[in-house]
């Protein structure tokens, strides 16, 4: 079977039908994402879910592209010095992403040199593939399949040389600006182009198909694409805090995923059937990331409560375990700017409490754990 070569220019087109399918889907989410909104603004533990949840975004997003790290590994070698490459790779992706995250804050639009920033750090130190030319747009072709051989791709992405007319296309759709690119004729009346003016879930679910397609650089597309997802969501203020994390859904998915990502590329490409996966995938996650928020939310009350200490050096020790569940009395102290004693007292006190558990084994920066939240997780 020959491989899928190109694809179009933005926008894409669906039938009016299928457009009306995919904004009954659009709507039911916003519903739930607007929850998700006013429950991470009233939680106590907002900045630490947060947190967590980056985390584990990151190590799903690179399960995607093979590597076996999990959250757990991830949390258990955070105390370590000499890290394997795989939670290099992760942090990595974690930098990369907080980066992304804080420039999207500062009023820095989606472009091409916040794209190649993000990818020099993403392809650091001790990561898999080419990172030779990291945060460069390949310069030669490159294509996708199961071997490393041309005659075995599945897809062979644009030419090193319009890579640039593809991503300027991109980038003005992204930014909801019109350009000449976008003019397009409709010959069938039921047809509609899902234009700039589109729905933000609607365009990220496309923005990312788009970016993966491109695939401008030689390695790690995957991972920034879905770097991509969060940070449109914020420019587009889809939702307010970086939370938008759909690669677990995606991973559950991996071979729908890439099958339905090859759909829209070449000469017929089928946009109605990946931007449906992409919105159910988006409101599983909305749903399981609202069930998890209520369980959190409700360990960190029900530990005050058994805490029963007005004290706010325990309270806010206690709550730091919902940043960092594998932690030391060293590191405790310095994220809280506290005595080291004062910090072994607490995190003791919260052992005696059974809220969480710490390894006796050692006689020296002994770690303790608050396993119930890593469960939640």
């Amino acid at each position: 079977m020959a491989a899928i070569q190109g694809i179009d220019y933005l926008p894409p087109r669906v039938t009016i039908s299928q457009a009306l399918e995919l904004y009954k889907k659009v709507a039911k989410i916003k519903s739930s994402i607007g929850k998700l909104n006013s429950d991470l603004e009233h939680s106590v533990v907002n900045a630490q879910l947060i947190q967590m949840l980056s985390l584990k975004e990151s190590v799903q997003s690179t399960r995607i592209e093979g590597t076996q790290v999990t959250f757990a590994d991830m949390i258990e070698e955070a105390t370590k010095k000499n890290k394997s490459n795989e939670v290099v790779e992760v942090n990595n992706y974690m930098e990369a992403l907080s980066e992304g995250i804080e420039l999207i804050k500062n009023g820095m639009p989606i472009s091409s040199r916040l794209i190649k920033n993000l990818h020099k750090i993403l392809m650091g130190k001790n990561t898999r593939g080419t990172t030779s030319s990291s945060g460069e747009y390949r310069s030669i072709q490159n294509f996708i399949g199961p071997t490393d051989k041309l005659e075995d791709a599945v897809y062979i992405p644009v030419g090193a040389n319009e890579i640039g007319d593809y991503m300027s296309n991109l980038e003005y759709y992204i930014n909801s600006e019109r350009h000449r690119s976008f003019e397009k004729d409709i010959n069938d009346d039921n047809d509609i182009l899902l234009d700039e003016t589109s729905d933000p879930l609607i365009k990220t679910a496309i923005m990312h198909a788009q970016f993966e397609s491109i695939h401008p650089f030689l390695d790690g597309n995957g991972r920034m694409g879905r770097i991509l997802i969060v940070l449109n969501s914020m420019q587009d203020g889809l939702i307010d805090k970086p939370v938008f994390f759909v690669s677990e859904e995606l991973e559950k998915e991996r071979i729908r995923y890439y099958n339905l990502l090859n759909g829209v590329r070449g000469n017929k490409p089928d946009w109605y059937s990946w931007i449906t996966f992409f919105l159910d995938a988006s409101q599983r996650m909305v749903e399981n990331m609202l069930d998890k928020l209520d369980s959190i939310t409700n360990l960190a009350s029900t530990g005050l409560g058994v805490i029963d200490n007005n004290r706010n050096v325990i309270n806010r020790i206690w709550l730091t375990t919902f940043n960092k569940p594998y932690v030391t009395v060293s590191e405790v102290a310095e994220m809280l700017n506290i005595a080291v004693s004062t910090s072994r007292n607490g995190l003791n006190k919260l052992v005696e409490l059974k809220l969480i558990d710490v390894d006796n084994s050692k006689r020296k920066n002994k770690v303790y754990v608050n396993y119930d939240l890593l469960r939640l997780l």
